[in-house]
C-alpha cells in the first residue's frame, strides 16, 4: 500500500515540476516569473517579519509591566 502511495505522490511531484517549468508562448515559465519576483517577495516577507516582531515585543513589554505591578505576594 505504501508503494502505491509513494508512486502516486512521485507522479504528482513530477507533474507539478513539469507544469511549473513548462514554457509559455512568450518563452517564459512560471518558475522564471517567480525568480524575477523573488527579491520583492523577500523584502515584503522581511517587512512583515519585522512588524510582527515589533508587535510581539510591544505586547510582551506590556505584559511584563502589568504583571510586575500586580505581584503582591
Amino acid at each position: 500500500m505504501s508503494l502505491l502511495r509513494n508512486l502516486i505522490i512521485g507522479a504528482a511531484v513530477v507533474a507539478g515540476v513539469n507544469y511549473i517549468t513548462k514554457k509559455r508562448p512568450d518563452g517564459k515559465s512560471m518558475m522564471d516569473d517567480l525568480k524575477e519576483r523573488a527579491p520583492d517577495l523577500m523584502n515584503k516577507a522581511r517587512e512583515f517579519g519585522n512588524t510582527q516582531k515589533e508587535k510581539f515585543t510591544q505586547r510582551a513589554d506590556r505584559f511584563a509591566s502589568s504583571s510586575n505591578t500586580t505581584d503582591t505576594y
